[in-house]
């Protein structure tokens, strides 16, 4: 999902009239287009040197406003969602809840059968427990703590290594740029989002991923490229770019099993969010800032210009706004399928060779002796099975398989 990182493009540096010495500027090219980054100056202290005489050595040192960080929360929010899928199959322990399991010698970490389960990962009712997103328990039961356990969920570790591949390619150039709490921040917020957006549309359907806070970040990108327009070199092959790689990403969430409700709202919350975190002050105010005394640099008053400022002051009010409209009406049972009849193939189209029916297994079920006989409410189909005092969840798993 990274977008190629282009040369770079040095620009002339910026020089005093009566001085030999020069105010250098370093170029570090990001995500295609080339930011340019005023840190490396000469100290105030240093005196202009005479036209005739040597220029006097450059003194490198950071401009806080372009500083690189050191990444580590996304890494270690890559550890979390790890150990969280751990110990999710550890609670999962589908030998003793299921029939039959993928790769037993796993012990109580192997995995649900393909027909329940095609990522390799737990039960349905597993994520239940560990905190997946229901619809009816956070309007029902005002369990809205599931808005944010559902981020730290996944379905198996296809589902897994996809997202944290992702999360580490995409989040860890943000979090060196802009630091580890405005990326933070935007990738917990956009991954509320999602989950917001995923409720109020698939409310019969469980919910689990960090995809909505992974397309929050792609938002940001986009946001952060488009308010920090004047400086970057590239403009429009860079925007071009990101723009493609979202497009594409958008059109994977139409096929089945996949919520792109969630990449959608995610999307939306960080890309109103990035003019928000992700603004940077002009290039000439950074550069008359930081310039010794006896340089002469282009006169700059304002620390923002003004399409940045009405970028960051509508796009914080359209999100209040729209988070707040989204988790009443949430909390209230509002069902937006009812008032939108074509939304739902934003999240799935179906074909041919797919059905978007994702409703969850029911059977109803009969016990004589060790025979255990179901059948699936929604197909029809039934089968027997010999079971000795089966348990709920393995009754669910076998429906699960049946339909």
């Amino acid at each position: 999902m990274a977008v190629s990182r282009g040369e770079p493009d040095p620009r002339p540096p910026l020089s005093s009239s009566s001085s030999a010495s020069e105010i250098h500027v370093r170029v570090n090219s990001r995500r295609g287009a080339n930011a340019i980054h005023p840190v490396d100056i000469p100290t105030a202290t240093t005196p202009p040197a005479p036209a005739a005489a040597t220029p006097s050595p450059v003194v490198f040192r950071e401009v806080k406003h372009f500083r690189s960080w050191v990444p580590w929360l996304l890494p270690t929010f890559v550890v979390a969602n790890t150990v969280m899928f751990v110990i999710t199959m550890y609670v999962n322990n589908c030998p003793k809840n299921s029939v039959s399991c993928i790769a037993r010698f796993l012990g109580r970490f192997s995995f649900q059968p393909f027909k329940e389960n095609p990522l390799l990962g737990p039960s349905s009712s597993t994520l239940q427990k560990m905190g997946g997103l229901e619809a009816s328990k956070v309007v029902d039961r005002h369990q809205v703590w599931l808005l944010v356990t559902c981020i730290w969920l996944h379905g198996g570790v296809f589902h897994l290594l996809a997202n944290m591949l992702s999360l580490l390619v995409i989040g860890i150039r943000l979090e060196q740029d802009f630091g580890f709490v405005r990326i933070g921040l935007l990738y917990i917020i956009s991954g509320i989002g999602g989950s917001l957006l995923s409720a109020l549309f698939l409310q019969s359907n469980i919910s689990v991923g960090a995809s909505g806070a992974l397309f929050g970040l792609l938002g940001g990108m986009l946001s952060e490229l488009i308010i920090n327009w004047s400086i970057y070199t590239n403009k429009v092959a860079a925007f071009v770019t990101l723009l493609s790689i979202i497009v594409v990403n958008l059109a994977v969430g139409i096929l089945p099993h996949v919520d792109n409700f969630a990449h959608i709202g995610g999307f939306l919350s960080g890309f109103f969010l990035g003019f928000v975190f992700l603004i940077r002050p002009q290039f000439g105010w950074v550069s008359q800032r930081y310039a010794p005394p006896g340089y002469l640099t282009t006169s700059v008053r304002s620390k923002f210009k003004k399409y940045q400022c009405i970028l960051w002051i509508s796009s914080l009010i359209v999100f209040i706004v729209g988070f707040t409209v989204a988790l009443v009406l949430l909390l209230r049972g509002f069902d937006a399928n009812d008032h939108c009849s074509w939304c739902h193939y934003l999240s799935c189209v179906p074909t041919s060779r797919w059905s978007c029916n994702s409703n969850p297994a029911y059977c109803s079920s009969t016990q004589l002796g060790s025979q255990l006989n179901l059948t699936c409410s929604t197909n029809g189909k039934s089968s027997t099975y010999t079971l000795q005092n089966p348990t709920a969840s393995k009754i669910q798993g076998l429906c699960s398989e049946l339909c």
